[in-house]
């Protein structure tokens, strides 16, 4: 291996090319379109195959992706973007301020399911002064303007005259990113390849394959037969399966606070649970404790809220409901939920208090949480069933389509703490994520304040209310925050855990020689 000088008495490897890096998740890309790619599955290969105009640096703090420099003018009300010359998608097209435009304008097209329309629906319009300036001009000051420019470009030659409902590629997408795309073999494998011409630098890693393994036992056998790089652990298979030479000697395991929480989110359209004193009693009836202890190992926090503690927007003095099953009962029955005919099940005009939990196939956390609520709600008169669905079925035909009673899910957050889209009573639409259909005016009026703040103090204040309101409302109820938990195979090098994760750089990760397991 060739190596570099670092003192006169030590030497340090240099990276060098080659390998694959194969990683295992229990779920499918739904689309690789980027402004359709709301799910995770799909989101981890976007983000690879595509860039944003600007993206977060290990301080988490924006820096430019696709633009080299931007200017912030009128006081917030515009911003320039300077991009970068010589980019090239990855058939070889220039990248040029013709895409941001054509993506902007995709974003805002009412003909077009987006989740992620509510921050362009913003701009007042969009100006490219020339080929590599792009000026935005919003309607009113717009403090997360910026933020949402992490939004990844598409390419505006192959896509101006498609359908996105029915273009083929969402099955073979085009972008500027790291890793091109080579395949994609549903329910099996999504495969890339490193882009040559990336702007940064060629990845050091040649191939990433992402394979599907719907079963978490056997996403975790593929990982000690060494099937699978990399797999985000449980918290049993970090503290347990895990502790043995073998696997010690094969896997690094990195644990670092995960910027995201689980919750069990209500139907409001469901008149069971349109009283927001019954979603404050069921909350009352669940030990968040219990769940720490027997579903996380200890490894995780109670959520209070839709921030985690990490956030500059956290409210500390919102504290999480204590368990308290007889305050649970009071408050029910003062909402008439009782049990009147004696046969331990709480009733209202003649209907039991019951109703069904979904979540999704092959994570085994979320399964344990929703048994030990369907537990404690059963000791206070509630009987809960819980139904299991593959993943694209339960977020296409059930979330989307608002088919549940409740269900169980997790949010992964960005670093900007604008919440608009996912509580905003105007994002109740289809494919939108405001699927529970929330509705609080004094909540609208706040996160409409929110984004038009840019003093961060004052910012915050808003969105300390905000924790506040939501978690008395309880659309969710708020379960916990789980640590990270990540091993990686020990080949490979330069991995490095930081605020924002651990992908940040892979680029810059590396196998050295002797140690790649694949060779093309």
């Amino acid at each position: 291996m060739e190596t570099c000088p670092r003192s006169n008495n030590e030497t340090c490897p240099r990276p060098t090319r080659g390998d694959a890096f194969v990683v295992g998740n229990i779920g499918d890309a739904r689309t690789l379109i980027p402004i359709l790619a709301s799910d995770s599955p799909s989101s981890y290969i976007v983000a690879l195959v595509f860039s944003g105009l600007v993206k977060y640096d290990t301080n988490v703090e924006l820096t430019g992706d696709l633009a080299e420099s931007w200017d912030i003018e009128d006081e917030g009300l515009a911003i320039v973007f300077h991009l970068r010359k010589n980019v090239r998608w990855h058939d070889g097209h220039p990248f040029t301020a013709e895409d941001v435009k054509f993506t902007y304008e995709k974003l805002i097209d009412p003909a077009v399911p987006t989740p992620y329309g509510g921050d362009f629906k913003m701009i007042d319009r969009l100006e490219i002064p020339d080929a590599f300036t792009v000026k935005v001009i919003y309607k009113e000051p717009f403090s997360p303007g910026l933020t949402s420019w992490h939004m990844p470009i598409m390419p505006k030659h192959l896509l101006e005259n498609e359908s996105f409902v029915t273009t083929k590629f969402a099955r073979a997408p085009v972008g500027t990113g790291p890793y091109k795309f080579k395949r994609w073999k549903s329910g099996e494998r999504i495969d890339l390849v490193a882009n040559e011409d990336y702007f940064e630098h060629a990845p050091y890693i040649d191939r990433y394959i992402y394979r599907v393994i719907p079963d978490q036992a056997t996403l975790f056998l593929e990982l000690e037969t060494e099937g699978i790089d990399l797999m985000s652990l449980e918290p049993i298979q970090f503290k347990k399966l895990t502790d043995t030479r073998f696997f010690k000697k094969r896997f690094k395991k990195f644990k670092y606070p995960f910027f995201g929480y689980t919750y069990m989110a209500y139907n409001l359209k469901d008149e069971k649970f349109k009283d927001k004193r019954v979603r404050q009693a069921l909350n009352y009836a669940v030990n968040k404790q219990e769940l720490i202890e027997g579903v996380l190992f200890g490894l995780g926090r109670i959520s209070a809220g839709q921030f985690v503690p990490e956030s500059w927007a956290y409210n500390e003095d919102v504290k999480p409901y204590p368990f308290d099953p007889e305050k649970a009962k009071t408050v029910l029955a003062e909402c008439g939920w009782q049990d009147t005919d004696g046969d331990d099940w709480i009733d209202k005009d003649g209907k039991n208090f019951e109703f069904t939990i979904l979540t999704n196939q092959g994570n085994d956390m979320r399964l344990k949480t929703a048994e030990i609520i369907q537990r404690r709600l059963k000791d206070i008169g509630i009987k809960v069933d819980i139904r299991v669905l593959e993943w694209a079925v339960f977020i296409n035909e059930f979330v989307d389509k608002k088919r549940f009673e409740a269900i169980m899910m997790g949010w992964g957050l960005g670093r900007e703490p604008d919440c608009f889209d996912i509580f905003h009573s105007s994002k109740t639409g289809p494919g939108e994520f405001n699927f529970v259909s929330y509705s609080n005016p004094e909540l609208d009026a706040l996160l409409v304040a929110g984004r038009r703040t840019f003093d961060k103090e004052k910012r915050k204040q808003i969105y300390h209310k905000v924790q506040k309101i939501l978690y008395d409302d309880q659309p969710y109820m708020f379960l916990y925050v789980p640590d990270s938990l990540v091993a990686v195979h020990s080949r490979f090098e330069n991995v490095k855990p930081s605020a924002i994760g651990i992908g940040y750089n892979f680029i810059d990760w590396w196998v050295p020689k002797a140690k790649q397991r694949y060779r093309y």
